[in-house]
């Protein structure tokens, strides 16, 4: 069976939880880095951009686009949806609430100075206000250690990618969160999961100066 073939570019963005569900599936992928204008053009001429738009996997025959449909389809595929559809609609809603706060991260990088200071400001607050008390108070509530259930989902993956991303923005955020500090530790030190976060992995470091430049030059924004 072939490897996925993942397309974006050389950094973090939308695809990075992608990466972090594979790694955790233990499955190998291969990564096709989008560099220039033409790269991304020459996509867009061969129809594989559905909706004009990156990331795109291939993957079992088929081109998939849209982040969270590539998710579901993989999450599902390796069992990481949990084992009922009540466990399947906690796993969305506590993921969604993980995305939310990764726009804000995803966006920063792209923001001028003066909006960098107001969209840190604003994404630690409600780090800490909404989203955190929120994973905090379903992690004291299963006894299991994961967000939902007695097994790893895509749920443990997004809510661990956001606070690792936050760690690196404000180290002391989980300070007045205790359980989500066990639920960290605990998730980070799977196998799989430790693997990924060692150097080396796919997985991709914040974005620089280049990362902005290289996509801004590609999607021409």
């Amino acid at each position: 069976m072939s490897k996925p073939k993942l397309y974006y570019f050389n950094g973090r963005g939308k695809l990075e939880s992608i990466r972090w569900l594979l790694a955790a599936a233990g499955v190998e992928f291969d990564e096709v880095f989008l560099e220039t204008r033409k790269q991304y053009e020459q996509l867009l001429k061969d129809g594989f951009l559905l909706f004009e738009q990156v990331p795109m996997v291939e993957v079992d025959g088929m081109k998939l686009v849209q982040t969270n449909a590539i998710l579901n389809y993989f999450a599902a595929k390796y069992n990481l949806l949990g084992k009922d559809i009540h466990e399947r609609a906690l796993i969305d809603m506590y993921s969604e609430g993980a995305k939310d706060l990764m726009i804000f991260l995803m966006k920063h990088p792209f923001l001028s100075a003066a909006e960098k200071d107001n969209n840190l400001t604003q994404m630690e607050t409600k780090a800490k206000t909404r989203y955190f008390p929120a994973f905090e108070k379903q992690s004291i509530n299963q006894q299991t250690g994961y967000m939902v259930g007695n097994q790893l989902t895509l749920a443990d993956l997004q809510v661990l990618e956001v606070i690792l991303m936050l760690e690196e923005k404000f180290p002391l955020i989980l300070t007045d969160f205790p359980q989500l500090k066990k639920f960290k530790e605990k998730i980070s030190k799977l196998p799989r999961i430790q693997k990924f976060l060692q150097p080396g992995s796919p997985r991709k470091p914040p974005p620089d100066d280049h990362y902005v430049k290289i996509v801004k030059e590609v999607l021409q924004f």
